[in-house]
């Protein structure tokens, strides 16, 4: 499913750390969790550039492998 830059926009505007990957050696980064105005979940893979962000990948979690709530991930 295609995601839009307008979602990711209002989830990452939106969104909170969930995991957090500074001592990444490809460089610090995080995943994130937010929704859009519509309510869909986007996890979003976000690193620092700058003073500004760079969004390295972003999906919709699924309950295959995340908890409910979509912050943990099932063991």
């Amino acid at each position: 499913m295609e995601i839009s830059l307008e979602e990711i926009e209002e989830a990452i505007s939106d969104g909170e750390i969930i995991e957090d990957y500074s001592s990444d050696p490809r460089g610090a980064s995080c995943l994130t969790l937010g929704f859009t105005h519509e309510g869909k979940a986007l996890h979003m893979v976000c690193g620092k550039a700058g003073e500004g962000i760079t969004i390295i990948t972003a999906y919709e979690p699924g309950p295959d492998e995340w908890e409910q709530g979509l912050r943990t991930r099932r063991k």
